[in-house]
């Protein structure tokens, strides 16, 4: 008997096993179940919580939210953090990419702390040193410069967002040129973590910062325009005169002849942050000027959609020049629309000005034949460009001064022989047309260039351009932008006149209607 029960009791205790089995099995289900809900409530509540699909090599572009701001999930396309205003803080604003980049946008998430006001402090650094042409970094929160350590540390607002990163940044707009510092940018992990901890602020700057730098290119008249004007004007004119510059490899001489520019961007002195020992605060800086396009703004990449016509009115009112518009073209009282003629000193000179200056004055116009001087005050070059419709010139620096042309005016550029037009159209073409100017182009054919006179007709420099341009740049400025003259055919030349005539006209016919 006492075998039977053994069997029976046997039975019963495996069948309490097998339901506790599952019993223990369903509460382990209904507990992960629950964990799982309010872990994903607290990751998007939680203080200092951030979703970022950001890489952590710091030689990418990375951007970093904290508490009380906006996380964007980093990637190889070039972005662009644009301020918000006091008014509207709450308010997302997209961020542009450089069209020559092909990755998809960013993501952004919104990041906000548990029961954190709407007025909450922001706190983000959104850095890009692998762009096709700029390194920059914008900060946002608790920034601290040391000029002369050539430093830059951003204390993130929340402790448990953060890690420990850093940026080498060449302030210059073209991260490749040599010869300018870079400037190091750290992100800390928090002010408590820091070892050693931050400086303490010297100054604290109730406007923002730009921080670049000069030299490199600079000196060159277009690179002035190119590289430092046109970016920092995009950079800073948000600001309306109140911010700050920090001006690494500072050029005395260029900031004087500059003045009237940077004095119209910012109201306060620059700093000459090589020689600035002391630590300042920021609540927002700029570190690096950012290079849409060669001499213009791409909107999408600007904050406020900033365009190059903005620019170029922005330039006509801070050197009061009084023409917005071009003359009306009519023999009324003798009023003639006037064409400016380049005529410049050294190679790629016209050697026919006389028969080219009689040409257009037979088209309609009146001429004045300029030769460019490197040391003429920029208000005077402004003033003189500014009085005349047209600007006709050899690609070169020159052409640069179509910034002051009263809107809806001409510039014709006459490209060289040698298969130059691509960058004549980069360096002219496409910013003319932004600025809200037509532009006109007449290639130099090889009858009209001094090379065939130098070189004869055999030679691979008229012969094959191509194969000169395949065998480096060298030989490309060598000879076609180096020891090329030009001998404009006038009878060729008359349709482009033409041409500059008929669109003031037109414009006048227009702006009647």
């Amino acid at each position: 008997m006492g075998g039977e029960v053994k069997p029976g009791g046997r039975g019963l205790k495996s069948w309490a096993q097998r339901h506790l089995n599952v019993g223990f099995a369903v509460g382990f289900l209904l507990v992960l179940l629950t964990y799982l809900v309010v872990s994903r409530q607290l990751a998007v509540t939680a203080p200092g919580a951030v979703t970022t699909k950001a890489p952590r090599l710091a030689d990418k572009q990375v951007i970093v939210g904290t508490a009380g701001d906006d996380a964007e999930g980093g990637s190889k396309r070039q972005q662009e953090w644009q301020p918000k205003e006091a008014a509207a803080e709450e308010e997302e604003e997209e961020s542009g990419a450089v069209p020559t980049e092909s990755s998809p946008k960013t993501d952004e998430a919104d990041v906000k702390p548990s029961g954190a006001a709407e007025t909450t402090t922001s706190s983000k650094a959104v850095c890009n040193t692998d762009g096709p042409v700029s390194e920059t970094c914008e900060l946002d929160g608790d920034v601290r410069t040391n000029g002369s350590a050539r430093s830059v540390t951003f204390v993130p607002a929340s402790p448990s967002s953060s890690e420990r990163r850093e940026w080498k940044v060449r302030p210059y707009s073209r991260r490749t040129m040599s010869g300018v510092d870079r400037v190091t940018v750290t992100q800390l992990e928090s002010p408590a973590a820091a070892s050693p901890p931050p400086a303490a602020c010297a100054v604290t700057h109730d406007v923002p910062g730009v921080l670049f730098a000069l030299g490199g290119l600079t000196g060159n008249y277009w690179h002035d325009f190119s590289d430092v004007l046109v970016p920092l004007f995009a950079a800073s004119r948000r600001y309306k005169g109140e911010v700050l510059f920090l001006v690494s490899n500072i050029q005395p001489w260029w900031l004087g002849k500059y003045e009237a520019v940077v004095r119209a961007l910012s109201r306060y002195d620059a700093v000459d942050l090589d020689r600035d020992a002391r630590v300042r605060c920021f609540r927002h800086l700029t570190v690096g000027l950012r290079l849409h396009k060669e001499l213009t703004i791409v909107p999408d990449l600007a904050p406020d959609r900033l365009t190059m016509a903005d620019f170029t009115a922005f330039l006509r009112e801070t050197y009061a020049l009084p023409r917005g518009a071009p003359a009306i073209p009519t023999t009324e009282e003798g009023r003639k629309p006037r064409l400016l003629l380049i005529h410049r000193a050294h190679y790629r000179r016209f050697v026919n000005v006389p028969e080219i200056r009689r040409a257009a004055e037979s088209a309609g116009f009146e001429v004045t034949v300029a030769s460019p001087r490197g040391d003429a005050p920029v208000e005077e070059t402004a003033r003189t460009v500014n009085s005349h419709d047209v600007l006709l010139g050899v690609h070169g620096a020159g052409l640069t001064n179509a910034v002051f042309l009263p809107a809806g005016g001409v510039v014709i550029q006459v490209v060289p022989y040698g298969r130059l037009e691509r960058m004549a159209r980069t360096d002219f073409g496409e910013p003319v047309a932004d600025m809200g100017l037509r532009y006109l182009e007449y290639g130099v054919a090889a009858e009209e260039s001094t090379l065939l006179e130098m070189l004869g007709p055999e030679h691979p420099v008229i012969k094959d351009p191509e194969a000169i341009h395949r065998s480096g740049w060298d030989k490309v400025a060598e000879y076609y932008l180096g020891k090329q003259d030009v001998r404009i055919d006038v009878n060729r030349f008359a349709p482009t006149l033409a041409q500059a005539m008929d669109h003031l006209r037109h414009r006048h016919r227009h702006r009647q209607q």
